[in-house]
């Protein structure tokens, strides 16, 4: 039987319309099992934190369960590898850090390309470290500090969470626009940094405000500025790097990726979630505490962000020439 053209050409016109409500009908239903949230850092940390915090919240409000899964090991890199080598289905999600952009540049044989087989679902929150010395340092303000480390050239030892860490490249940052010659020493990871921060072991950490906080207000460790262009509302009588060294601005990040190839409406739809958590006052008010700030946007702003600061980590670690472990 030989069909009418018209006829032909509206059955093959709803034959190709079935992929694309197949997939929106698979949005709509998505998720139907459990969602896993790919963390590279331990637990505990400011990361895992906030990782729980919008799992939670994803759980309550899509009638799944968000589970985070703790992948730590080469600086992240085996996190985000398991991430891109799982099925693009919304089911497998990273937790996107800076540490994410630094490390595109960090290492070269990777064996796949963040900006490529990452896609950004959306941004959560943006936050500062804190230029921090034990109190045995005598300096009490930024500008005291670049003069002491002058006069002191090689005998001040600058901590990190590790080779690339965002808390090294910060210090590089600062080390590069002033001019100071501070010693690097990387540990593994924040914790036993800050041990020997304590301990006077080292004098120097960039260190980001979650981690902080509780230290400074003790008086066990000195602020002497935060890194982010304005100043923070959980430590507002602290200054910015910047209002003593022109330009300088460092901030730390996180956001969700997914698979390259995870369907646009899972993606939106995810990114419409996220978005409503950042705007509920309860976990405003909650990553406030943690001295970050929320950063609502749609899925393309969270991948400018992600391009614009692993061009700019890219220039500080070939400058500084930053080689991992």
């Amino acid at each position: 039987m030989k069909l009418p053209r018209r006829k032909f050409l509206h059955l093959a016109a709803g034959a190709a319309a079935l992929p694309a409500l197949s997939r929106v009908a698979w949005a709509q239903a998505y998720p139907t099992r459990p969602v896993r949230i790919i963390v590279g850092f331990a637990a505990g940390g400011p990361a895992d934190v906030v990782a729980r915090l919008i799992a939670q919240w994803l759980s309550e409000r899509l009638g799944q369960q968000f589970v985070v899964e703790n992948r730590t090991g080469a600086a992240t890199n085996i996190a985000a590898e398991a991430v891109v080598r799982a099925p693009a289905d919304g089911y497998t999600l990273l937790f996107v850090t800076a540490a994410n952009a630094i490390n595109t540049t960090l290492y070269e044989k990777l064996s796949f390309n963040f900006i490529r087989d990452i896609v950004p679902v959306a941004s959560v929150i943006r936050g500062p470290s804190v230029l921090e010395v034990n109190p045995s340092v005598p300096a009490k303000t930024v500008p005291e500090f670049i003069a002491y480390a002058k006069a002191n050239p090689g005998k001040l030892t600058m901590a990190s969470g590790g080779i690339g860490a965002p808390s090294h490249v910060f210090g590089e940052l600062f080390k590069l626009m002033t001019g100071v010659n501070l010693v690097h020493v990387p540990y593994r990871g924040a914790a036993p940094a800050v041990t020997d921060l304590l301990a006077g072991q080292v004098q120097v950490y960039f260190d980001p405000i979650p981690n902080s906080i509780g230290y400074i207000r003790a008086g066990k460790v000195r602020p002497l500025a935060i890194t982010s262009a304005t100043r923070s509302e959980a430590l507002p009588d602290v200054p910015t790097v910047g209002e003593f060294v022109p330009g300088y601005e460092a901030s730390f990040w996180f956001g969700v990726g997914a698979p390259k190839a995870t369907p646009p409406e899972i993606v939106d739809k995810l990114n419409k979630e996220v978005n409503a958590a950042l705007a509920d006052p309860k976990m405003k008010a909650r990553l406030a505490e943690l001295g970050a700030t929320t950063l609502p946007g749609s899925s393309a702003d969270f991948g400018k962000l992600i391009v614009e600061e692993t061009e700019k980590w890219a220039k500080v670690v070939k400058f500084a020439n930053i080689k991992p472990e």
